[in-house]
């Protein structure tokens, strides 16, 4: 995987399990801490492996060294405590587990590991985050309590919360997580006054670009990106992405040629458009004899209800959403406050010019206190590109409780 510098903005005061819960306790030790950060490292390795179920690291340690480990993929069906203790073996009796997210309580395509920890002997449990399904949070603690096994929670749940903003925004909303990203130019631009756009970003950049296509679930462009650039939308990484990326483009009439890129792309998942009710009906045919799936939405203004866009891609089980541009269809998230997280991708250039195409568009606003605010999370180089990881300062219910 690519690596990048990183510079992290820390916050002040104790931290607060999701949900508004107090962490169980707040005085680790350094090998819980180490542990932990282990279990967080190989939760890592399951990016881009384990949609649509969360992404988890355990750690089995035991007098001081490591006996057992394992994280998610979904394809392997087992979970990574069961991964774990089928390394540890006979010799978890009597260890700690460092678990990322609070082992499950539920039968599903696996049985429950908080069972299967307590089969195993294991003596103290310690978990990241709880499991923020509603449905489900808190049962595997109250297992393993039970059990008569110590539970610790709390540790380091800041970094795990991040590793799974986007299956805990899909779980307790429906909908998907919308991670915005812009490759812009000093002066905030995207594309100089003819339309060239590649590349503004560097190679570095670039690749961090596919890092966010690794993570989520799904990409999304404007027609008139399509139009402008005619993208591939692909992943193009050198890690295995278990779950092809699915392909959006929101197209009100249907202007998307059928020869464009996007559609001549042999994948398991196909393109799909969406456009508003009445969209020709030529057009659409034309676009699904090349392998488009062609969904109408309805109307919200002058273009798509971006709420229904989502909602729709949402009980497809897509849970991180990027959305890549153009102009116009980052004002329109915006616009609705519907913009999770924003990566910035600054490259040391300038492009000038009144009619070079902004980093965003639409009818703008009119006083300075309307404009949208951004708190920085972190901020990194990729090669010479500055990078931003930035969420809105807006109040939104739906996925607050989950954002760094």
């Amino acid at each position: 995987m690519v690596s990048f510098t990183t510079k992290t903005r820390r916050r002040k005061g104790s931290q607060k399990l999701i949900g508004n819960r107090e962490p169980l306790r707040s005085d680790w030790d350094s090998s819980d801490r180490r542990w932990m950060q282990r279990a967080l490292a190989l939760a890592r390795r399951g990016l881009g492996q384990a949609s649509p179920n969360p992404t988890v690291g355990c750690v089995i340690a035991k007098e001081g060294r490591i006996i057992g480990e394992g994280w998610h993929r979904y394809s392997r069906l087992d979970h990574a405590e069961a991964v774990a203790l089928q390394a540890a073996g006979t010799d978890s009796r009597g260890s700690t587990a460092y678990v990322t997210l609070e082992p499950c309580s539920h039968q599903g395509r696996t049985p429950p590991c908080a069972e299967a920890l307590v089969n195993a002997g294991v003596r103290r449990v310690v978990v990241a985050m709880i499991d923020p399904n509603p449905r489900v949070s808190g049962g595997g603690i109250r297992m393993l309590q039970s059990a008569g096994i110590q539970v610790d929670a709390g540790l380091l749940q800041k970094e795990a919360v991040r590793l799974n903003e986007p299956f805990a925004c899909h779980i307790t909303t429906g909908r998907p997580l919308v991670v915005s990203k812009a490759g812009m130019s000093l002066d905030g631009r995207i594309a100089t006054v003819t339309g060239d756009a590649r590349w503004i970003t560097s190679e570095k950049g670039r690749q961090f670009s596919q890092h966010l296509r690794l993570q989520l679930d799904a990409i999304l462009v404007g027609v008139g990106t399509m139009l402008a650039d005619d993208p591939e939308l692909t992943y193009r990484g050198h890690i295995r992405k278990e779950r092809p990326l699915l392909r959006v483009i929101l197209d009100s009439r249907l202007r998307t040629p059928p020869t464009a890129r996007a559609l001549c792309v042999t994948t398991l998942e196909p393109t799909v458009i969406m456009c508003a009710p009445g969209a020709p009906d030529n057009r659409k045919k034309r676009l699904e004899e090349q392998g488009a799936e062609v969904i109408p939405v309805p109307r919200k203004g002058a273009g798509l209800d971006l709420v229904s866009v989502l909602d729709t891609l949402g009980k497809r089980q897509v849970q991180g959403l990027l959305v890549e541009g153009g102009s116009e269809v980052h004002w329109s998230f915006l616009e609705e406050k519907l913009v999770d997280k924003f990566y910035f991708i600054i490259a040391p250039i300038i492009l000038g010019g009144k009619k070079s195409v902004p980093c965003v568009g639409g009818k703008g606003i009119e006083s300075i206190g309307q404009a949208p605010q951004f708190r920085a999370a972190r901020t990194f180089w990729a090669g010479p590109d500055l990078v931003l990881e930035t969420y809105p300062s807006y109040s939104r219910s739906r996925a607050s409780p989950w954002l760094s």
